[in-house]
């Protein structure tokens, strides 16, 4: 009857069709405001952690189930019907969210039995769940008066809506442009895995043919950044350069406009709630706890690193003028890829292209998961499943269905008691309806075995848009391709293994400053030699790579490092001021707002680029997202180069270790305070240099 909230551990994907929104999100926004209405009913004197905050967590739990499913569908396999469907019910679905903490009959019951002598007779996990919830709803305004309540309404209600045309704009302006090469003279120096996917995607698109070959290049990561990296014609590279710039700002999909609506009402949200700045709202019960301690923190760190980032810029402008014979100058933003790839495979004799067959996208899923097997004591395997078009599932069919014929499925068990703790889809490969980037979501959020009840195994998915398979080959993947694999599975490990008894605490429900640990210490796996034969193998003739290759790869490994390390502090920067210091930029232009707040985190350029504000999904493509929180990939760079310092003690293969890391930090999601968790894993608190360190910028390189 309700296809987008059966309760189907294997969804049922083809039944989940535009016509079906409307009708199964209204009946779940209708179960869910009755349970909250149950919930306000009762007798405050009678209440109990079961009809209050247990009550509470389970209130919207089909409405949860639903709009993510349709979410995640909107990411994926986006249409214009589809499209469609989910803004029609966009407002009605954010206002009912952002309602319940103002709710003032709600509020009530819960701040009762929230500050009552029984609280302390709960669990630790279930007494923290009550003090999250409570800060939660303070947080979001549940002590205010009834004409603020009304406006912190209407702000999250726009801010969902701008949120989401800030998004299309960005998927639609990316598919708008295409480039069509019919003189394969402008592609020399491009990698042959290039030129095939490029030719592939021609024949696709019916313009080319065996008679009349043709090459189509988009703004998908890995069509346009072999372009920039390797296309000897400067024409060629600038023409994808000026595209992708375009993309969010431009004609009818340019963001503009609503980064400062979005900014505004971030800060008026914030104003409401008695916080000087959005940063400060949003950062409360993250590590940092306000912006000025994580605008130090990446302030800090761009200033231990600036002579390092300097020196290499410097070096590169240098080599193009020793290779070309001209004079030493600033290079254009279309030169920086192609002169940076020219001097590694220089300096190092290395290249993607010379990896790329060693990284079959099968293989390293599969020694992904020989490895985790090792290092956490779980169990992987691919289970049969099929595609079927919306609509036309045969009735009584029992299969695992997935949501594109390229999207495959897994089990997760215990290796130990064989339990099956979950499930989870992996979708690799670009297409035009889904957004650019890679992400790890969480469909159903399961229980470990409580009060007798069985075991409710979680399900989840990772995706991405990896390099894909070209002329019969499998994909074969760039050496960073695999890094993002092994981070988007540390998430997804978060989600699988949680072993916490209340879902709102589970998995990757944690500070975000704390969420990228567990994903960014499985890339350091991809660096190490004994772990690198797992997954590393030739697609031919499975051969681990060879040792010269291995030893040529750890020595590139620091190459440029200061100005990759200076793109992310940049982001966070960017991030960070505009949500910290909106009086101070507000009503200029964004590219001048842009220029003034990076000075010194960019590499000087001969051409001004516009600012990333535009299409920096991260950040605008929802109502909070990594907004004042980018700057967590580097905090939690700091934690996982500290923590993987444990794993290399002991052996990097210790499953002693990993079994801990499981333990104190896969398992325990947001059950205990994270900075506890952490201290248990590595019994004291995180330590800077190791990432330095591992870095390379360790050593005397304080600005």
């Amino acid at each position: 009857m309700h296809p987008f909230l059966a309760d189907d551990f294997h969804v049922r994907w083809s039944t989940l069709v535009p016509s079906a929104v409307e009708p199964d999100i209204r009946h779940a926004l209708e179960i869910a405001r009755n349970r909250i209405g149950e919930i306000v009913a009762q007798d405050p004197a009678r209440a109990r952690y079961e009809t209050t905050f247990g009550a509470l967590e389970e209130a919207t739990e089909l409405l949860d189930r639903g709009w993510g499913r349709l979410n995640h569908l909107d990411s994926v396999c986006d249409s214009p019907e589809q499209r469609a469907a989910l803004n029609a019910m966009l407002a009605e679905v954010s206002d009912f969210y952002s309602s319940i903490p103002l709710n003032p009959g709600l509020w009530s019951i819960l701040r009762a039995y929230g500050s009552s002598a029984e609280v302390n007779t709960l669990d630790p996990v279930r007494r923290r769940f009550v003090e999250e919830t409570m800060l939660d709803f303070l947080q979001s305004g549940a002590d205010l008066g009834e004409t603020e309540k009304e406006e912190i309404s209407a702000v999250q209600a726009e801010l969902s809506k701008l949120t989401k045309e800030y998004a299309e704009h960005v998927l639609d302006s990316t598919n708008a442009w295409e480039l069509i090469v019919e003189d394969e003279s402008r592609l020399r120096g491009l990698p042959d895995s290039a030129k095939a996917a490029a030719l592939a995607n021609a024949r696709a698109r019916g313009v080319a043919t065996e008679e009349k070959p043709a090459w189509r290049f988009t703004l998908q990561f890995p069509s346009m950044y072999p372009v920039m990296q390797h296309a000897e014609d400067e024409s060629l590279r600038r023409e994808v350069w000026e595209a992708s710039i375009r993309v969010g700002h431009h004609g009818e999909h340019d963001n503009t406009a609503l980064v400062w609506k979005i900014l505004e009402l971030r800060q008026r949200k914030a104003a409401i709630l008695g916080q000087a700045n959005f940063a400060d709202l949003t950062l409360q019960r993250r590590m940092a706890r306000d912006g000025a301690t994580a605008l130090d923190f990446v302030e800090n760190l761009h200033d231990r690193i600036a002579g390092a980032f300097a020196d290499e810029c410097r070096a590169l402008e240098e080599y193009k003028a020793a290779k070309t014979g001209g004079t030493v100058g600033r290079l254009e933003p279309w030169e920086v890829a192609y002169w940076s790839e020219k001097l590694r495979k220089e300096r190092y004799d290395l290249d993607d292209e010379i990896l790329r067959p060693y990284f079959p996208v099968d293989r390293v899923m599969a020694g992904m998961f020989e490895l985790c097997s090792q290092l956490f004591g779980i169990r992987i395997e691919e289970r049969e499943a099929s595609y079927f078009e919306p609509g036309t599932r045969p009735e009584g069919d029992a299969s695992i269905e997935v949501w594109h014929p390229e999207v495959k499925f897994y089990d997760l068990h215990d290796s130990q008691s064989g339990e099956h703790l979950g499930s989870f889809y992996a979708d690799w490969h670009p297409r035009e309806s889904k957004r650019g980037g890679a992400w790890m979501n969480c469909l159903e959020t399961g229980l470990p075995p409580v009060d007798g009840a069985a075991r409710k195994p979680h399900l989840g998915l990772i995706t991405g848009n990896m390099s894909p398979p070209v002329d019969g080959k499998p994909a074969l993947l760039t050496h960073s391709e695999v890094e993002t694999i092994f981070h988007e599975f540390g998430h997804l490990l978060h989600g699988l293994l949680s072993e916490v008894p209340v879902r709102a605490l589970a998995g990757t429900n944690v500070p975000w400053d704390f969420v990228e640990l567990p994903s960014q210490i499985m890339e350091n796996f991809c660096w190490d030699r004994a772990s690198l034969d797992f997954f590393a193998r030739h697609f031919e003739t499975g051969e681990a790579i060879p040792e010269d290759l291995f030893q040529r790869m750890i020595d590139a490994r620091n190459f440029m490092s200061a100005s990759a390390f200076m793109r992310q502090l940049a982001f966070g920067k960017l991030d960070l001021e505009l949500h910290l210091n909106l009086d101070r930029y507000r009503g200029r232009g964004l590219d001048e707002v842009d220029a003034e707040i990076l000075a010194g985190y960019k590499a000087p350029l001969a051409t001004a680029t516009p600012s990333m504000a535009r299409r920096f999904n991260h950040l605008f493509s929802s109502p909070t997202g990594y907004a004042a929180g980018y700057y967590s990939y580097k905090w939690a760079e700091v934690l996982d180069a500290d923590a993987f310092s444990r794993f290399q003690a002991d052996g990097v293969l210790s499953g002693k270790v990993g079994r801990e890391f499981r333990a104190h930090i896969l398992s325990r999601g947001n059950s205990r305070p994270v900075d506890e968790l952490y201290r248990a894993f590595m019994g004291r608190d995180p330590e800077l240099e190791p990432l330095l360190t591992r870095s390379g910028l360790g050593i005397d390189k304080v600005a």
